[in-house]
């Protein structure tokens, strides 16, 4: 593992806020506050003046912009071919945009700690590959060595164990092993992860989530129930006016913090010279979202099952992610699981990724940077000794054709869940005397409609020695590394053949390159 000169940190890049943390020569990890003294960044970006960006800005400042210059939720596009921006005359993508984000976390940073090199970098247990890799290329572009992709769980399990004093502690033989259960609702995505750790061994048991359900689905809940009595009232629709419905979003937001403490929020909405000012319970608000709430423990009753553990077998349930200050979040869990979510005053939900991806950052210096690291000797031989272990939260297979109905299905190589690193090889034949090459559909997914799952790319075997006969076999080698990233080796007639995974939307190695070029240009503030 490579190191660039500097800092290395652990970064929380959220939907809606992003935090960079560190670990000090103490051991503890310590989120770095951006300029405005805030341990938390929006991550809304204003597109300003040619070649100058805002990252951050007060909600309200950026309700008030034009709409056509605003970009939130970014991370909700990761990976998605479909985003199109254009912004300086160049099309923007969502690593680029990403990569602001980080840019202006390590330019703050470095102000207050020195020259920031490298980073850990958070994701939703439930990313696929190609979200992963757009994290990384976010990574690069804002100009940081990214070393390892950590699962958002994972981190706060991290935190939940040095926040106990269990991290890396020689308790021997008398430590039984705990089994966490970490409920991850953020601004933008939800996951639900079951964990069983000591305090130098953490292993993810099972996993499952949703990229599109997180807290601004809530606030979109209270601005379709606020349009609809204003369309009611006065025949408007609001959210027709792009400039209307972004100021709605921000107050919407600000009703739904609002109804964490209070039983009713007032939210005041003008359009087209009305008024309408409407009076949201909080009783009202939980059943306006409901089913929002109910689709979390679905998913966590599932990751049970697939951790064949009843809740009863549970040591905590700890809550991360902004969303899970709502009280009904807590509520309900414990209706459903009889069990009282771990809740401390200093086990915030909405630093303890950031903290849990710079105590991983530490570990991986103290392993790979000796005499370099950061943190003082008794602490590097304590991260030294601390085992992770993850599973895969997608499922890999390829496309295959059925001998029996002649019809194309996902033959799974890799299921889910799968402890990692993983890898299975798979022999496949050339179908015709002197074939050059093999193409395979490598999908991502657990069904068995190919439909169903998520086309990753092609898998191009190429440069095979002339004069194959037909029937050659061809192995092919599938693996998941610990960052759940996939690869592909292979091998025919005892040699090892070139192979590519034309990845389908990723950016190329020289589209990274112009954007790490263009991201240096710009001012970001």
């Amino acid at each position: 593992m490579q190191f660039s000169p500097g800092h290395t940190v652990g970064i929380d890049l959220g939907t809606t806020f992003s935090t960079l943390a560190q670990v000090n020569e103490e051991g503890e990890p310590i989120p770095i506050p951006n300029d405005d003294d805030d341990v938390e960044t929006a991550s809304l970006i204003l597109l300003a003046d040619s070649g100058h960006v805002i990252v951050g800005p007060n909600r309200t400042r950026a309700a008030l912009e034009n709409p056509e210059n605003v970009v939130e939720r970014i991370k909700r596009h990761m990976g998605a071919v479909e985003f199109k921006r254009t912004f300086d005359g160049h099309e923007i993508t969502p690593e680029f945009i990403s990569a602001l984000i980080l840019k202006k976390l390590k330019q703050d940073a470095e102000k207050r700690i020195g020259t920031v090199g490298n980073a850990v970098i958070t994701v939703p247990y439930y990313f696929n590959d190609a979200r992963r890799k757009a994290t990384q290329d976010a990574g690069a572009i804002a100009g940081l060595n990214v070393i390892d992709i950590i699962n958002e769980p994972t981190a706060a399990t991290l935190t939940y164990a040095w926040h106990r004093g269990e991290l890396g502690v020689a308790h021997g033989s008398e430590f039984k092993p705990r089994r966490v259960l970490i409920y991850d609702l953020g601004g933008g995505t939800f996951d639900s992860t079951l964990v069983e750790y000591t305090p130098t061994h953490f292993h993810v048991l099972a996993t499952d989530g949703d990229v599109m359900l997180g807290g601004v689905d809530w606030n979109d809940r209270i601005l379709q129930y606020v349009a609809e009595e204003f369309q009611e009232k006065h025949g408007i629709d609001f959210r027709l006016s792009p400039q209307v419905a972004q100021e709605m979003r921000n107050v919407c937001d600000i009703a739904k913090i609002e109804l964490t403490t209070k039983q009713e929020a007032v939210i005041p909405c003008r359009c087209e010279g009305k008024s309408n000012t409407v009076r949201l319970t909080r009783q009202k608000f939980e059943e306006l979202t409901g089913d929002l709430l109910q689709r979390t423990i679905d998913t966590t009753e599932l990751v049970m099952g697939q951790g064949k553990l009843a809740f009863s077998d549970l040591d905590a349930i700890v809550l991360i992610g902004g969303s899970t200050l709502m009280p009904q979040v807590p509520r309900k869990l414990r209706e459903v699981t009889g069990i009282e979510p771990y809740i401390h005053p200093d086990l915030s939900p909405h630093t303890s990724v950031a903290k849990g991806a710079a105590i991983h950052a530490a570990i991986l210096e103290a392993r790979h940077r000796e005499g370099a690291s950061g943190v003082g000797e008794r602490v590097r031989r304590m991260l030294e000794s601390i085992k992770q272990e993850d599973v895969n939260s997608h499922g890999l297979g390829v496309a295959a054709v059925n001998p029996k109905t002649q019809s194309t299905v996902n033959h799974i190589m890799i299921p889910r869940n799968m402890t990692l690193p993983y890898e299975v090889t798979q022999t496949f034949q050339t179908n015709k005397d002197g074939q050059s090459r093999v193409s395979v559909q490598v999908l991502e997914g657990d069904a068995p409609d190919p439909s169903a799952c998520l086309f990753l790319g092609k898998c191009q075997i190429t440069g095979l020695p002339a004069g194959l006969p037909k029937g050659t076999p061809v192995e092919v080698t599938y693996s998941f590394d610990k960052s759940g990233r996939i690869s592909v080796r292979g091998s025919v007639a005892g040699q090892r053949a070139h192979i590519d995974i034309e990845r389908r939307g990723s950016l190329t190695d020289e589209q990274v390159r112009d954007f790490t070029k263009l991201a240096s240009e710009y001012v970001v503030q």
